[in-house]
């Protein structure tokens, strides 16, 4: 069902206070909201991680999604990659564009946006806001890790385990049905609600030799890493971890699909030495990396072609 919200025009620094500008004492904010820019203060001994995402009306979500959705969605996505290179999050900054937008639309996504935040006590500390045909959302984190510890997609070495967190395809799934006029809540929030893994990714720090958040499809986003680190890898399509629900919905070949190059899913795939990750909850073993360059893939023992059809900007 369709939300709909009256359109009515709300003053930008109204806009501002009223639904943006939260106190907060987050510890290393020293000036927030309200001045020319925010003062923070890095914990010593730790660099930082900068991470941005832009989500578009009608790119990266439909144009009748619910505002809190989009404000959760947003915040989500950036925390990801966060999560992937194994800091946590601290700050971020919004930068908001739509066309006029009433009360009610406003709370709503600043409500999704101080929610997704709030899980891992990050703190909103300027931002900008201006009028657009669409909604543009675009959320700035920053994050923290330990000085050089910091995972990257370059370090997969040869004779490595291939991992990956959770289940892939379902975020896929859940916008296929909805393109579709169907309902599935599991499958729908996947896509409208997805969970960084910070406390994985922290958890991988020492123990994962490269890692990637899995944003535009499996297949492309661990092409990536290979690419990144010089390796190739065998990807066991069999292994990979489907959900439930997607296995209630979808046929095999629709759920290969979806799982090999569906994207937003937001799970970690990462390279490791099995016996350093031993304990870590919910990641599954899906191949190996090799010397040969490029990603094979394998189904029932048989190497079979497959097509990178991950999401790309601007195609």
């Amino acid at each position: 069902m369709k939300t709909r919200y009256k359109q009515t025009p709300v003053d930008e620094f109204e806009l501002i206070e009223r639904f943006f500008n939260r106190r907060v004492s987050t510890p290393g904010v020293v000036v927030g909201i309200g001045d020319d820019g925010a003062v923070l203060q890095p914990e010593p001994g730790l660099e930082q991680v900068q991470v941005i995402d832009m989500l578009v009306e009608g790119v990266h979500f439909p144009a009748n999604s619910n505002a809190e959705d989009i404000g959760f969605r947003v915040v989500a996505v950036n925390l990801s990659d966060i999560a992937a290179m194994g800091a946590r999050p601290r700050w971020m900054t919004l930068a908001l564009s739509m066309p006029p937008k009433n009360d009610e639309w406003l709370a709503a996504f600043a409500s999704g946006l101080f929610e997704a935040a709030g899980e891992f006590d990050v703190a909103l500390v300027g931002g900008d806001t201006t009028g657009g045909d669409v909604v543009v959302a675009t959320v700035h984190v920053t994050g923290e890790v330990e000085a050089g510890k910091a995972l990257l997609r370059s370090g997969a070495e040869v004779g490595d385990t291939i991992f990956v967190t959770g289940t892939v395809g379902d975020a896929a799934a859940g916008l296929e049905l909805l393109g579709r006029g169907e309902r599935d809540s599991f499958l729908g929030n996947r896509f409208l609600r997805p969970r960084a893994r910070i406390e994985t990714g922290h958890q991988l720090v020492g123990r994962a030799s490269a890692a990637i958040d899995v944003s535009d499809g499996l297949f492309g986003d661990l092409s990536k890493l290979l690419d990144a680190s010089g390796v190739g890898g065998e990807l066991d399509i069999d292994r990979v971890p489907m959900s439930d629900a997607i296995k209630a919905r979808f046929d095999e070949s629709s759920r290969t699909r979806l799982a090999l190059n569906g994207g937003d899913d937001y799970e970690l795939c990462f390279t490791a030495r099995p016996d350093v990750v031993d304990g870590i909850a919910d990641i599954t073993a899906i191949g190996k990396i090799t010397r040969e360059p490029g990603l094979t893939c394998r189904q029932n023992g048989v190497v079979v072609e497959w097509d990178d059809g991950g999401y790309r900007h601007f195609q």
